[in-house]
């Protein structure tokens, strides 16, 4: 044990040094909100535990990335602008540890300040992690000030799923298999914590959606990945209003009608979604899944890449021309006809007809058929690899499937 937290305090103490000085984010004035829930084992279809993300931020275009860590190898979402993926958005490691996190804003006091190094935090996490308590370790460990306001959501390979409401000094923990702290198996957190200043809750509005979306889920028995990762970022109820976007479908796509869209849980800055699905008891912990849904979620396609040796990610997904994400371009060209205003307040007013309509035209009706049957195919190859049994050859027979299928029919207008 003396030999490993020595290996941890070297980390800690080299991670400033590893990292950039300050974000483009920050640079810039941007701001990030997120959506985020975890689920503890206990409570899924399958025993396995889930944490997901839908990530909203000023950097529209995003790829997967695959890094060789100082420790371990894994995967995440990064900027495209980012070329050394200095800072991860959500992903997983070799070693079954995940993690992915909302913006909190209220854990260093009541000035709503914005931090630049929860990014970085991920990426070091995934680097060098296998454990819940070794990301306790290091969040005890690292340099102070931490330069974060972040609500982390971390699984591990042993089961152990949990928030971490962090700050610059300090941090609190809720667990996800704790039936006191979770007594439904599952928590949910957009941009404020539970244990900082409540005068400045953020994204109150889709803490209620999720929160009613989630519980739903429970009572219903769908706590299951599939069904998450297809319908959180695409859920159209807004959580105090209640407006639900297909009570009154226009006809179809020509049927213009502009309605306000503020604070759903899909929205203009959304730029991707991440349901890491961890293993089950006794599962190899590096059968650990990110469904990911790269691009703006509505128009984009959730897909289970998995960390296996000799295998690699479809091309779509990665960094392609202009060092851009083929998927994640195409959503953002959806995207721009979805809200399609070009003066005032654009990212406010969304033309509903080109998202769902009645004659089941809309963007988010044409992608979720095709997504069903990247599942669909994705199910028979994860199977094989879970059973060992020609695992590495299904799974890139079936990534190679992948980037022929979506791009032949992926929804042209």
């Amino acid at each position: 044990m003396k030999t490993k937290r020595n290996e941890m305090n070297r980390y800690g103490k080299s991670f400033w040094m590893f990292l950039p000085i300050i974000l483009l984010f920050v640079a810039t004035g941007k701001m990030m909100a997120c959506t985020s829930f975890i689920v503890s084992g206990k409570a899924t279809k399958d025993g396995r535990p889930l944490i997901f993300k839908n990530r909203d931020t000023g950097d529209a275009n995003n790829v997967v990335v695959v890094v060789q860590g100082e420790r371990f190898r894994f995967m995440g979402i990064a900027a495209s602008w980012d070329k050394k993926a200095s800072s991860i958005w959500g992903g997983h490691n070799e070693a079954g540890f995940a993690i992915i996190n909302t913006a909190a804003y209220n854990m260093n006091g009541c000035k709503g300040k914005d931090t630049d190094n929860d990014g970085r935090v991920m990426r070091r996490a995934l680097e060098v992690c296998r454990t819940l308590a070794d990301f306790e370790h290091l969040l005890d460990t690292l340099p102070k000030p931490l330069g974060v306001n972040s609500n982390f959501g971390v699984l591990d390979g042993e089961g152990g799923c949990a928030y971490y409401e962090t700050g610059d000094s300090n941090y609190v923990k809720f667990d996800a298999n704790d039936p006191v702290q979770a007594p439904d198996g599952y928590l949910v957190r957009t941009n404020h914590g539970l244990t900082g200043c409540r005068d400045i809750d953020r994204g109150v509005e889709r803490f209620m959606a999720i929160s009613d979306f989630m519980a739903e889920a429970h009572r219903k028995g769908n706590l299951d990945c599939e069904y998450l990762i297809a319908n959180v970022p695409r859920h159209l109820t807004h959580g105090l209003t209640k407006q639900n976007l297909y009570d009154q479908l226009p006809k179809d796509e020509t049927d213009t009608r502009f309605v306000h869209f503020s604070e759903f849980i899909p929205r203009y800055i959304t730029s991707s979604a991440i349901l890491v699905q961890g293993v089950a008891p006794g599962e190899t912990p590096s059968h650990t899944i990110s469904w990911t849904n790269i691009g703006w979620p509505c128009g984009s396609v959730a897909i289970p890449l998995m960390l296996e040796a000799d295998v690699t990610l479809p091309a779509i997904v990665q960094r392609g021309e202009k060092d851009k994400s083929w998927l994640c371009s195409h959503s953002i060209e959806q995207k721009q006809i979805v809200f399609s205003l070009r003066r005032g307040n654009v990212r406010d007013y969304i033309d509903v007809s080109k998202l769902v309509n009645a004659r089941g035209t809309g963007i988010v009706q044409r992608i979720m058929p095709l997504e069903r049957e990247v599942f669909n195919h994705g199910r028979e190859a994860l199977k094989k690899v879970r059973k060992e049994k020609n695992g590495a050859q299904a799974l890139q027979k079936y990534y190679e499937w992948v980037d022929e299928y979506v791009q032949a029919h992926y929804p042209t207008n």
